[in-house]
C-alpha cells in the first residue's frame, strides 16, 4: 500500500490560550480539488483500531515524523466529516508554540493526513469522481498551506509504481496545473504531443511543461 497525503483547508471551530483546538479534518460527501469524494464511514475501521490500541494517530508539523507537537485527544466522525481534538505542546516545544500563535492569527491554513487506501477507489462516472470508501490514517499533520498540486503528481507516480495505470481524469488535471486550458488538455489526452502542436504550434511553454511534468511522473516511476 502506498501512502499517500490529502490536504484541506483547516477547518478550526476554536483554539485557546491553552493550545487546545477542535475542527475538522475532513468533509464527507464533498468533490475536493483531487477529484475524490471521501464518503461517510470511510474512517471507521481506522478508528477502531486506534482505539484498540489506546491511541490517535501523531499530531506532526508539516508530514515530519520527527517534529510531533502536540497529542490528539478525539477523533471521531460525525455527519459533517472527521471531526478533531487536539493539544498543542506550547510550554514544552518551541514549535508547536508557533504553531500555536499562526492558528490564532489565522495564518496557518492547512491540514493534511497522512494514509493509505487498503481497499482502492472506485469512480462514479456520473459525479466524474473517485470514491473513496475506506482510508487508514496513520498521521495528522498541520502545514502552512496545503500542497494540492504536488500532492496530484504524487499520487500518480504511486498509482505508477504499485503497478496502476492512472485514470484519464487524473493526468487531465496534471496538464491543467501545470498551465493548459480545458481544452488544450483535453487534446493532448486525445492525441498526445502531435495534437497539441498542431493546436498551437508557437506555444512552446505548454510543450515544455508537459514534457517537465511527464519526465518529473516517469522518473520517480522508473
Amino acid at each position: 500500500m502506498m501512502k499517500n497525503r490529502r490536504d484541506v483547508a483547516l477547518k478550526v471551530k476554536s483554539v485557546d490560550d491553552s493550545g487546545e483546538f477542535e475542527g475538522y479534518g475532513s468533509v464527507f460527501g464533498v468533490k475536493d480539488s483531487y477529484d475524490d469524494i471521501v464518503v461517510k464511514g470511510a474512517f471507521a475501521k481506522s478508528l477502531e483500531e486506534w482505539r484498540e490500541k489506546g491511541s490517535y494517530p501523531a499530531l506532526l508539523w508539516q508530514h515530519d515524523h520527527s517534529e510531533p507537537i502536540g497529542i490528539y485527544t478525539d477523533i471521531r466522525e460525525d455527519d459533517h466529516g472527521l471531526a478533531v481534538k487536539g493539544r498543542l505542546l506550547i510550554d514544552d516545544d518551541p514549535l508547536a508554540k508557533r504553531a500555536h500563535a499562526h492558528m490564532k492569527a489565522g495564518s496557518l491554513s492547512g491540514l493534511s493526513i497522512g494514509y493509505s487506501l487498503p481497499d482502492g477507489y472506485d469512480y462514479d462516472s456520473e459525479k466524474q469522481a473517485f470514491m473513496i470508501r475506506s482510508i487508514d490514517l496513520w498521521e495528522i499533520s498541520l502545514v502552512t498551506f496545503p500542497a494540492n498540486d504536488e500532492a496530484r503528481v504524487q499520487n500518480v507516480k504511486n498509482l505508477i509504481l504499485a503497478g496502476e495505470t492512472p485514470h484519464e481524469s487524473q493526468v487531465e488535471r496534471l496538464l491543467r496545473d501545470a498551465g493548459f486550458s480545458r481544452q488544450r488538455a483535453k487534446a493532448f489526452m486525445a492525441q498526445g504531443y502531435k495534437g497539441l502542436i498542431a493546436r498551437d504550434a508557437n506555444d512552446h511553454d505548454l510543450e515544455e511543461a508537459a514534457n517537465q511534468l511527464l519526465k518529473s511522473i516517469k522518473g520517480e516511476a522508473e
